[in-house]
């Protein structure tokens, strides 16, 4: 019975890894200056496909160019 629990654990684990990356990603296209229908679907691409949506994003959604910036007030 311990052996069964213990292989469950390693599953769990990089499940809340690829979760916690994939709330990274959409928060990110969140706030990103990318038009509403970029942000959709990027956003549904992570969604739908969370594994191999992040390795896209990261590869392909030019990141830089569409972070917002963010400047001091004083």
């Amino acid at each position: 019975m311990t052996k069964n629990m213990l292989s469950y654990t390693g599953g769990g684990l990089v499940g809340l890894i690829i979760l916690i990356l994939d709330l990274i990603v959409i928060f990110e296209v969140i706030n990103s200056t990318r038009s509403i229908q970029g942000k959709i679907g990027w956003s549904l691409l992570v969604f739908f496909f969370p594994v191999v949506g992040i390795i896209i994003y990261f590869l392909f959604s030019n990141r830089a160019e569409h972070n917002a910036h963010y400047e001091a007030i004083a």
